[in-house]
């Protein structure tokens, strides 16, 4: 059996339907909060370092395996992985893997099809209405 890792996703791979689609068996779901971050949407969504900051998103149980599939992908390739800690819902710290783009986009660079989809993700899923607010 594959080791497992608790993954923090916190673009349209919170939605179990997109992970399932991409191949990957999604397990143990649980909200989350990343603290000192904030995402940062250009093409694609990544998270970048902010005093103050918190992003918002999904931890889920993956393989190693799954997470190459993952950003093995077109597209995907840049994403690198980092290790850190997360606050669940119930207020434990967990250690997870994040994967982020090394450059974040520029202030030019948008995807408003990208943002109207992650706040819709981010509603169904009931995070704070303030976050959802600042999206995109």
């Amino acid at each position: 059996m594959a080791a497992s890792i608790d993954a923090f996703f916190y673009g349209l791979f919170m939605d179990e339907g997109v992970l399932t689609t991409s191949g990957v068996m999604p397990r143990h779901g649980r909200k989350a909060r990343l603290d000192g971050f904030a995402l940062r949407i250009g093409k694609r969504a990544t998270l970048v370092r902010q005093a103050g900051g918190t992003a918002w998103g999904m931890v889920f149980t993956l393989t190693g395996v799954e997470l190459d599939r993952l950003y093995g992908a077109p597209g995907l390739e840049l994403y690198r992985p980092e290790e850190v800690e997360v606050t669940l819902e119930n207020r434990a710290i967990i250690t997870a893997v994040v994967y982020n783009l090394p450059k974040a986009p520029g202030p030019h660079e948008r995807n408003p099809d990208y943002a109207e989809h992650l706040k819709t993700v981010l509603t169904r899923l009931e995070f704070p209405a303030d976050y959802i607010v600042r999206i995109g």
